[in-house]
């Protein structure tokens, strides 16, 4: 077969990397990892972090393919994967920072989205987020935090768009009452 002509649907795809298949997990990555480098870099402002994170990513879906319970597009899933992983991959970053500022050095400079992401869990925002019911909370995280469109994050939450659009506005409004 011609190199990524691969008809078989990424569910398939990840059954075969389950057993091994090397080939399989081939396919899914050179169809999915440009997207989610694209993205990722919308997110953060290091080349080295987002290819790290990526890769991440991959290893992740290599070890434990049956971690997809069958449920939402496994892009989808795969993107909730990369973007803890950077998450996670700024933290640790933002702490090893400051241990050169203490020094004298310069500190890397992070994107306003960085700085949005880690203080997601500090402060005034982490907990009016802690308040939202949990259907608004997932809502609101797939769409803003990830980066996800009303579509994906329907297909990801398995509801229709027109609720994603409506727990969205509300999610919205309680945040706006709760932080001003």
């Amino acid at each position: 077969m011609e190199r990524g002509a691969d008809a078989r649907d990424d569910g398939a795809l990840l059954e075969a990397i389950g057993d091994g298949d090397r080939e399989a997990f081939r396919v899914l990555y050179e169809r999915h990892a440009p997207w989610m480098l694209l993205r990722l870099r919308r997110r953060c402002a290091d080349p080295n972090v987002v290819e790290e994170t990526v890769q991440d990513v991959f290893v992740a879906v290599w070890r434990r393919p049956g971690a997809y319970r069958g449920t939402g597009d496994v892009a989808a899933w795969m993107w909730g994967i990369a973007i803890r992983r950077l998450v996670d991959r700024m933290r640790w970053g933002a702490r090893r920072a400051i241990a050169p500022a203490r020094l004298g050095r310069s500190q890397p400079v992070l994107s306003a989205e960085e700085q949005v992401l880690l203080g997601v869990e500090h402060g005034d925002l982490a907990g009016a987020l802690n308040r939202l019911s949990p259907e608004l909370r997932a809502v609101l995280e797939a769409t803003v935090l990830d980066g996800l469109t009303t579509r994906e994050a329907a297909r990801l939450l398995g509801i229709p768009q027109g609720t994603v659009k409506t727990r969205l506005m509300r999610a919205r409004e309680q945040l706006r009452e709760e932080l001003a």
